[in-house]
């Protein structure tokens, strides 16, 4: 299989030219130099350059925070930019696999989302990929729009690196326990990508590890299994407000990913892998 990914070099990205490298494919990964999103002329001749079966959009403007006082950036890039891939695509005749998020939700559920729960994004960021789900659906009928959540790996800033060095420096931390999700490991949905292309997917699909643990309940577990001492306190959201407000509950449902054959990890044993890897690479 041919594979072109735009967003190469965030965690990601880095992770999915890892996999489909090691399953021998030919896997072309494009960076924000190699070709900017937001013109369409760059990502058409760089579709046209790679001819690709399949293409995965992982590039996104993430800083969650940073889109509240930067909505043009944020539409720009995460919805006009998305809708130029897709007609990148539609012009080449190559599929399309869209990594949306949990953000397109309002996160007052209690029960894991199933992909036809109605969208209802609080957040800049979760309004621009909510908008390009719909948009690039527009464009290509049948392209997969993937959403995951509390994504961490290696090669990038994640919750995970941050507990673990705020543990190292200090004998207590707080954390938010009313915020609950299924923390994602890259790698794993890595392979989750790989299959959903060589399975011709299409839809909304959600993917995730599986399970679900408040931020609290996560940091408690890396803490825990890294051998540090420090202890790990819960808080509440009201005691560090952020710029963009964060679902309370956003929980995907594996459903539409257990469809296709596939089961990701349990998350806390994705963390022990991902606490593995970062040990082997220090």
């Amino acid at each position: 299989m041919r594979a072109t990914v735009f967003g190469g070099t965030g965690m990601l990205g880095k992770a999915l030219a890892r996999e489909w490298r090691r399953a021998e494919n030919q896997i072309t990964s494009l960076g924000s130099k190699d070709a900017d999103i937001r013109d369409p002329q760059q990502v058409l001749d760089a579709v046209q350059r790679t001819r690709p079966e399949w293409i995965v959009l992982s590039a996104a403007y993430t800083d969650v925070d940073g889109c509240e006082s930067n909505r043009e950036l944020a539409f720009d890039v995460n919805c006009r930019g998305a809708v130029n891939v897709a007609q990148a695509a539609k012009q080449c005749g190559s599929k399309m696999l869209f990594v949306s998020t949990d953000y397109v939700f309002d996160g007052n559920g209690t029960a894991p989302y199933e992909t036809d729960a109605p969208r209802g994004p609080k957040s800049i960021y979760g309004q621009s990929k909510a908008q390009a789900e719909v948009e690039i659906a527009h464009v290509l009928p049948d392209v997969c729009i993937l959403r995951t959540a509390w994504l961490y790996g290696m090669g990038g800033e994640c919750f995970p690196d941050t507990i673990l060095k705020l543990a190292s420096s200090r004998p207590e931390i707080q954390v938010v326990d009313d915020q609950r999700g299924s923390p994602t490991y890259t790698n794993d949905l890595a392979l989750a990508i790989i299959e959903l292309c060589h399975a011709n997917a299409k839809g909304i699909v959600h993917g995730t590890n599986r399970g679900e643990c408040s931020w609290f309940e996560f940091a408690r577990e890396i803490v825990k299994a890294s051998g540090l001492e420090t202890i790990v306190q819960p808080t509440t959201s009201d005691k560090f407000v952020r710029p963009a407000p964060r679902p309370n509950y956003s929980v995907l449902s594996p459903k539409s990913l257990n469809q296709y054959g596939i089961s990701m990890p349990q998350w806390q044993d994705a963390l022990q892998n991902y606490l593995r890897e970062r040990q082997a690479a220090a």
